[in-house]
């Protein structure tokens, strides 16, 4: 299920049913041990991946990175055994909050109760967990404010948004990795008047990268991105 991209990057695709909100997930693959980005929107989903980090015979996850605090890119991370999990400073509080949250499907179902716009991501939630014995949400080990370069040359960028204020972008090997950081807010806190943030976009697409992935598409090219936007 791993499609290789460029130099070092592999991408396990995301579902394209949008019920599902299953993102893909980018892993840098190094002999010191690879990157991974975004722990996948559950423990089922992260352990798919790493079934096939390991059929296509890439190093284990030495570093996790959340792009972002959403459900969908960290319920994973309590399955990834020996990682250094990495996160936007301000994610340890967002984390924090959701970690104290009764999840079961029980819950779930009294939240979208009394918040039927909650209805989207919490049907999706209760279909990607069946089973919550062991699930936990995972905190940062590791948190920066505004770069990071790791050993392996992979660079963390935080760039905020209105999407979430803890998104970074994952910038190796001509590859940015933008999680949803363009996208507008969440369903549930979205008004008419939101739309995608097209000054991020400009900007990124200013910086010229040879791939650009969102989370939630396919990887475009640089040419592919220019004539998108």
């Amino acid at each position: 299920m791993l499609q290789h991209l460029a130099g070092r990057v592999w991408i396990y695709p995301h579902d394209a049913d949008p019920d599902a909100i299953r993102p893909s997930v980018a892993v840098i693959a190094d002999d010191g041990g690879s990157v991974l980005v975004d722990a996948g929107n559950s423990p089922e989903h992260a352990r798919a991946i790493g079934t096939a980090i390991e059929a296509a015979g890439l190093p284990a996850p030495r570093w996790l990175v959340y792009t972002h605090h959403h459900w969908d890119h960290t319920w994973g991370a309590c399955v990834w055994p020996d990682v250094t999990v990495i996160a936007h400073s301000s994610a340890v509080d967002l984390l924090a909050k959701e970690s104290e949250r009764p999840w079961s499907h029980r819950y779930l179902h009294d939240q979208v109760e009394a918040d039927p716009k909650l209805g989207p991501s919490f049907r999706a939630r209760a279909l990607a967990v069946p089973d919550w014995t062991d699930f936990r949400v995972v905190l940062p080990d590791e948190t920066f404010d505004d770069t990071l370069r790791l050993p392996n040359d992979v660079v963390l960028r935080h760039v905020g948004g209105n999407h979430a204020p803890d998104s970074l972008i994952v910038i190796a090997d001509g590859v940015a990795l933008l999680g949803d950081a363009f996208y507008p807010p969440p369903y549930h806190l979205r008004t008419p008047d939101d739309t995608v943030d097209y000054a991020m976009i400009k900007q990124l697409l200013s910086e010229r990268h040879d791939w650009y992935v969102d989370a939630h598409s396919p990887p475009r090219s640089r040419s592919a991105a220019l004539a998108g936007s």
